[in-house]
């Protein structure tokens, strides 16, 4: 079938995939824009997990500065190559880690990180207010399994609602540059300061 140009542009600006896999996602969905995105990120996810073990050990260190000077954000983010930490689009995407770690001041990068010793104490304050309500202890399990998770989800950068579009987590916005740059990329270091805090994110 043939596929108008517009709307390959518009799926590119939106995905920044390649012109000819807009093209074919185009023709496998009869031309419908949502379920060729649906299908680029799919076989986009695919083929950054089979990039994720490779090593990334050329990046940017980033700073970002806002607020007058008050608030400042260090960020290490890594990648395969030199060439590739050149571009635009890896540039972009390590200025908007910067800014969402300067927006919501993450715990650590992902849950595995976060301390044990902060991970035992929300589990003994959901564990103790899940007592509380008097409920069977199998329930009270699950409640503080549910509550952890949303812990995670406010606290942890990967995990977190990316501040630009709430329906996509943060690691889904490395994944997408996964698979549109065709390098590993990873979230190594940061540090986060603000005037007047003394207890900032860092990792």
């Amino acid at each position: 079938m043939s596929i108008d140009a517009k709307i390959v542009k518009e799926l590119r600006d939106k995905t920044g995939a390649g012109m000819m896999d807009c093209k074919r996602a185009l023709v496998d969905t009869d031309g419908n824009l949502e379920k060729a995105v649906e299908a680029l990120r799919k076989a986009g996810v695919a083929k950054a997990e089979k990039k994720g073990t490779r090593s990334a050990q050329e990046g940017l260190v980033y700073s970002y500065i806002h607020h007058g000077g008050r608030l400042g954000v260090l960020v290490e983010v890594n990648c395969e190559t030199d060439f590739v930490a050149k571009t635009d689009r890896f540039k972009e995407l390590v200025h908007n880690l910067a800014i969402q770690i300067a927006a919501t001041n993450p715990v650590s990068v992902s849950r595995e990180q976060v301390p044990e010793e902060l991970v035992k104490s929300e589990q003994d304050i959901y564990t103790e207010q899940a007592k509380n309500s008097k409920k069977p202890d199998k329930v009270i399990e699950k409640i503080v399994v549910g509550k952890m998770d949303k812990y995670f989800q406010e606290t942890c950068l990967l995990e977190q609602p990316f501040i630009k579009d709430p329906d996509k987590i943060v690691k889904d916005l490395i994944t997408e540059s996964i698979a549109t740059l065709g390098e590993n990329i990873s979230l190594g270091r940061y540090i986060r300061y603000a005037v007047g805090e003394s207890n900032n994110g860092q990792q």
